[in-house]
């Protein structure tokens, strides 16, 4: 397979985005011996420092430095790729809000395939590259085979990929900045509006105790606050239990909401959606508790418990509290 692979580096504050590691992982999935570059665009100090550190990990990495990219522009961004990428590569981008708004145009534009939300890669037949998605929340799994001889969009999944914590490849950075060219735009980025936060800020903890909509009523909350009490952690909530008006949105772990690194994740009553687990980073210990034993986030958990999470949590806060 002599396919080139790239991959699309999301970074913060001078520092990429855990899904770089995720990503070389599945790129390995699709051809074991390819030399995955590194995609980086921004702007100023900051993107010197992420591509530093995307070199320790992948053998090539190529810098777009311009000021218009001090924010992440899907529109302006996919103009670039399209003067860089060649026209039969495979590109692996993040699926998340970011991702979605890049792929499908990019693919687009480029002639080639498109494939999201990709959990899983199961490898390349000659021209066809075999992919694993999820529908219908997770609860079935779609075995997806396109055609890469004339390249194909990835976006990958949060998660689904082991990190590559192997970090010893010295790679080269090259400056693409010229070559990426100018770009008309006919949307431009104006400010952030950060989202005001809550009594406790749950970017911080360690420990969360995640309530989602097993929890059946607004009282049960008060068990997962016991338990978290107890474990030493605060108490956390997926999308729904803030539309029912139960917790603040602060509260709120996934895409829509905040984005966490918890060493242990206890999730009650949590169906596991990639909306919710997109917004959890950091490969923490993840336990799952859920009567549906095809509940999707028993796939990411390191301990899965097929249970009423009402019934649950005030026994484990009992054994808890005998151990200490």
């Amino acid at each position: 397979m002599s396919t080139q692979i790239f991959a699309y580096i999301e970074h913060h504050a001078g520092a990429a985005d855990d899904s770089a590691l995720e990503l070389i992982s599945a790129a390995r999935k699709i051809d074991p011996q390819a030399r995955v570059t590194a995609l980086v665009f921004g702007s100023g100090q900051e993107l010197d420092a992420v591509c530093k550190e995307a070199a320790a990990t992948y053998p090539t990495v190529w810098k777009v430095d311009k000021e218009e990219l001090a924010y992440p522009n899907a529109e302006i961004i996919r103009g670039m790729l399209i003067n860089l990428l060649p026209k039969d590569c495979i590109c692996l981008v993040p699926h998340d809000t970011f991702g979605m708004d890049l792929a499908p145009g990019l693919s687009v534009k480029l002639d080639s395939a498109c494939v999201t939300d990709v959990v899983d890669i199961e490898g390349a037949d000659g021209d066809t590259l075999k992919t694993v998605r999820q529908e219908f929340g997770g609860q079935v799994s779609t075995h997806v085979n396109c055609d890469i001889s004339r390249g194909t969009v990835i976006t990958v999944r949060t998660g689904s990929f082991a990190a590559d914590e192997d970090r010893s490849a010295q790679g080269q950075v090259e400056d693409k900045s010229g070559e990426a060219g100018q770009v008309e735009v006919k949307r431009k980025f104006l400010e952030v509006v950060e989202a005001e936060m809550g009594e406790v800020d749950i970017t911080k903890e360690d420990i969360l105790v995640s309530v989602g909509r097993g929890i059946g009523e607004e009282e049960n909350i008060e068990l997962a606050e016991e338990l978290a009490q107890a474990m030493g952690g605060v108490v956390s909530c997926s999308r729904p239990i803030v539309d029912a008006k139960w917790m603040e949105k602060s509260r709120q772990v996934g895409t829509s909401g905040q984005t966490v690194k918890p060493k242990v994740y206890l999730a009650l009553g949590i169906s596991g959606s990639f909306q919710h687990m997109g917004g959890v980073k950091g490969n923490p210990f993840i336990v799952a508790v859920n009567t549906n034993p095809k509940a999707p986030i028993f796939q990411v958990a390191e301990v899965g418990i097929v249970e009423d999470a009402v019934e649950f949590a005030p026994a484990l806060t009992e054994k808890i509290k005998e151990m200490k």
